[in-house]
């Protein structure tokens, strides 16, 4: 397995731990838990899942300065409480920065979540301005 290069203080419990890592994929398995609920049914928050394709899609970039430009997705069932949800990315072009990296997410064998992620690598990390 790829080592992780980037995104390396997430929280695993929050936005998912590393399955597979390699050469422009990357999967991620979110543990859902009662701090996502959105209600009292258990209806998981559509951002934790968010974050968890996110973060699949940085890792299968697995830059240090990547950072998410832009993404274009659709939540396709809901997710509960204590469901797993498989989270997969990569990368299917790449044209100078920009990485556009496909994702989709299951919990089982149901597809709850599948977007594009537009990603950019920097010459710096984000935070140190231009």
């Amino acid at each position: 397995m790829t080592e992780a290069n980037t995104h390396l203080e997430i929280d695993a419990s929050l936005c998912g731990e590393i399955v597979v890592l390699g050469e422009g994929t990357a999967q991620v398995e979110l543990r859902t838990d009662p701090r996502m609920a959105a209600d009292e049914r258990g209806l998981v928050h559509g951002g934790f899942v968010f974050g968890a394709a996110d973060y699949a899609a940085m890792l299968a970039v697995n830059d240090p300065n990547v950072v998410l430009g832009a993404a274009k997705v659709m939540f396709t069932a809901p997710v509960r409480v204590g469901e797993r949800v498989l989270v997969r990315a990569s990368v299917r072009a790449q044209k100078g920065r920009k990485h556009e990296a496909d994702v989709e997410a299951h919990v089982g064998t149901t597809r709850v979540f599948n977007g594009t992620f537009s990603c950019f690598v920097l010459d710096n990390h984000v935070l140190d301005g231009k």
